[in-house]
């Protein structure tokens, strides 16, 4: 893979992955109609995503903080936790642990088989449809009721959120997508289901990008790009990520999910057709 190659790729991720239309799937895609017509793979992926949630971090970082600050206190005295910030602590841990177990369990199909490019567009299509159906759900049960705010997040919820986060382990799902459409079929605002969406999204993350970062240093997976080009694209992401999170943030607080509906359900569509009329290759 090539620099320019890298750096777009990078671009992709920052502009994809806060967006409820799976930047996994989007390397997958991209990876394969650039000159060097290669699946990226789940190493350099992983690596990249670091960027974009260290965007997350610098964004939420008096949030981070606090939650980190009042877990601490928590945990040290093994006390129920007192206030928000310490609760969320421990809801994003129990959030966190669908996603770490099926990543472990299924790493290798996660790595191979589940990157097949019919798979992707499937389910860029059947959670476009999932995202919609929530989304409208949401906006009907708001007129009778408000909606949820993160204050309003227990265990139950939590986990729930989590296991739809472990779902975007497959291409075409979207972390952010599944997770806000768990959010809003649980009748939490679209902006909260955002927000908890970003926070949860990075202990998996920065885990998974670590991981891959320790195997690659020992040589134990490849890097197509290289480490100078994946570093580079890692960069891109950040900054790229860090204006994505802003926009979005503003544009969920005012208009419905149904463009990322509509723009799913036509890329899952074209993908399909691209593959089955031999332009991609599946695999």
């Amino acid at each position: 893979m090539h620099l320019w190659e890298a750096l777009v790729l990078g671009l992709v991720q920052g502009l994809t992955e806060f967006l409820p239309i799976s930047s996994s799937a989007h390397l997958r895609i991209l990876g394969e109609a650039l000159p060097s017509a290669a699946d990226p793979g789940a190493a350099f992926t992983a690596i990249i995503q670091i960027g974009t949630e260290l965007a997350v971090l610098v964004y939420f970082r008096r949030e981070v903080w606090a939650i980190l600050k009042s877990w601490t206190i928590s945990a040290v005295r093994w006390s129920r936790p007192r206030d928000q910030d310490a609760k969320l602590g421990w809801l994003i841990i129990l959030g966190s642990a669908p996603i770490v177990l099926l990543g472990f369990c299924f790493q290798d199909a996660i790595e191979t088989r589940l990157r097949n490019l019919y798979i992707t567009g499937a389910m860029l299509i059947v959670f476009g449809l999932l995202l919609g159906a929530a989304d409208m759900y949401a906006g009907r049960a708001g007129r009778h009721r408000a909606p949820k705010t993160i204050d309003d997040l227990g265990a139950r919820d939590g986990l729930w959120y989590g296991l739809a986060q472990a779902l975007a382990l497959i291409p075409g799902v979207s972390r952010s997508g599944g997770t806000i459409t768990a959010g809003l079929a649980l009748r939490y605002s679209r902006e909260a289901a955002a927000r908890y969406s970003f926070l949860l999204a990075m202990p998996a993350v920065f885990g998974a990008g670590i991981l891959e970062l320790v195997n690659a240093l020992g040589e134990k997976t490849e890097l197509g790009a290289g480490w100078g080009a994946t570093i580079a694209a890692a960069l891109v992401a950040f900054c790229v990520g860090y204006l994505v999170i802003i926009a979005f943030l503003k544009i969920v607080s005012t208009y419905s999910y149904k463009p990322f509906v509509y723009y799913r359900i036509g890329l899952g569509a074209l993908v399909i057709a691209l593959v089955a009329g031999g332009v991609l290759y599946p695999v």
